[in-house]
């Protein structure tokens, strides 16, 4: 089992000040939050790419990719494409948001390039609920 699937934080979201709802008591991880349930991890990227789009100005899936897995660590181009395909959304054109069928194809997408296995949909749109 992937790191991301063994903490509930499919996208894999590192440690910083966020105080997320959901989080885990126990933080056994030293770089990634741990979250309750996956639902909760889920719901942590939902407002994460919100938070990229409404307060950092990252309007479009490259925009918002390049700020998730930065060059400087990641085949970022890869990434991009594998969402891109598997989300079935143009890089370069304005995500919104708020639809959540697109969201919920996007986050399933990064989930599956994080962890190497499908997102689960049902615990995917129980993240949406939570937002």
């Amino acid at each position: 089992m992937s790191r991301g699937l063994r903490n509930n934080n499919p996208g894999n979201i590192e440690k910083n000040s966020t105080k997320w709802k959901g989080l885990s008591k126990n933080q056994t991880d030293s770089r990634f939050f741990k979250f309750e349930s996956m639902a909760w991890g889920y719901r942590a990227m939902f407002r994460t790419l919100r938070t990229y789009k409404s307060v950092h100005g990252k309007k479009t899936l490259t925009d918002m990719i390049s700020r998730w897995a930065p060059p400087i660590e990641n085949n970022t181009e890869g990434y991009i494409r594998l969402v891109s395909n598997r989300a079935k959304v143009y890089p370069n054109v304005e995500i919104d948001t708020e639809n959540k069928a697109l969201m919920c194809r996007i986050v399933e997408a990064m989930s599956y390039q994080e962890n190497g296995v499908p997102g689960n949909i049902s615990e995917i749109e129980e993240g949406w609920e939570l937002i």
